[in-house]
């Protein structure tokens, strides 16, 4: 375990979503600006979008950051268009990844990782790391003292890293999310500047790209610290990432769009999805030097 240090990384100028963004309109060229939205599901849990061609992509739904959708007249501002969603060009469509509403930037992130799908159908994964399947948590290296910083009460990661032992913090907004057992192992999200540079791994999932926190999280990692960002929401590309002291990227790759879109039609979550319509993906990167 390295010593804990306060000295936080510098991160580059533009934000993760933009070279996210930037990085796979450019790899694809000409060919993105030929690509339709096909069809578009905001589920319960997911959101997921196809393109013309086939490949989809998936975003976790926003639902407790969208206060206005507690009666039509005010949600419809923090939504996209229904009925003018399919045939929009998916280059129009990511325009909407830097607007306020949560909603709308779901199925931006949704069609950013429809992309990067057809990317990986055409050019094979990325040379530059190392892929498995599986749960990118299963793939995590920590040593029995190591420090982990948890962005969000997430249930499976807290009873795997206690049921090893593992020192960790849970960084929550709404602490009633945590059982009674667990709440020793709380932290405010406020105070996430005191928490990560403490920790020697940083594990968060992909709705902090979602909701605009993700930078500033990995601001906050001293120098030598690992970080791992995972879930759907995730989008599976390396360079970004680099020098942000990520070396873990979980992520999904859609293996039957029709079918999956039809699963969050009707209220599917992950437990319906994983392994049969979706594909986990894990990108494992060296640290950053």
């Amino acid at each position: 375990m390295n010593s804990p240090a306060t000295t936080t990384r510098s991160l580059p100028a533009s934000t993760l979503l933009q070279e996210l963004h930037a990085e796979t309109l450019q790899r694809l060229g000409a060919e993105a600006g030929s690509l339709e939205l096909e069809r578009a599901v905001l589920g319960i849990f997911f959101t997921g979008v196809k393109l013309s061609g086939g490949p989809a992509g998936l975003c976790a739904t926003p639902v407790k950051s969208v206060p206005e959708a507690v009666c039509c007249p005010s949600s419809a501002k923090a939504m996209p268009v229904p009925g003018r969603i399919r045939g929009r060009k998916a280059v129009e469509l990511l325009d909407d990844l830097y607007r306020p509403q949560d909603l709308r930037r779901a199925v931006a992130i949704a069609t950013l990782n429809a992309l990067v799908e057809l990317l990986w159908l055409r050019d094979g994964p990325p040379a530059d790391a190392q892929v498995s399947t599986g749960d990118a948590f299963d793939a995590l290296t920590m040593g029995p003292q190591d420090r982990v910083a948890l962005v969000g009460a997430f249930p499976p990661y807290m009873r795997a890293l206690r049921k090893r032992g593992q020192p960790f913090n849970v960084l929550e907004l709404d602490p009633s999310t945590l059982k009674p057992d667990e709440l020793p192992y709380y932290e405010p999200a406020e105070r996430a500047p005191q928490v990560i540079p403490q920790a020697d791994l940083l594990i968060t999932t992909g709705t902090t790209l979602l909701n605009g926190s993700l930078d500033g999280l990995l601001r906050l990692l001293r120098p030598g610290a690992q970080a791992a960002v995972i879930g759907p929401t995730t989008p599976l590309l390396v360079r970004p990432y680099a020098g942000r002291g990520v070396t873990v990227i979980g992520g999904t790759r859609v293996l039957a769009g029709d079918e999956l879109l039809e699963l969050l039609a009707e209220g599917g979550s992950g437990y319906h999805f994983f392994g049969k319509t979706v594909q986990r993906v894990t990108l494992h990167m060296p640290p950053a030097s």
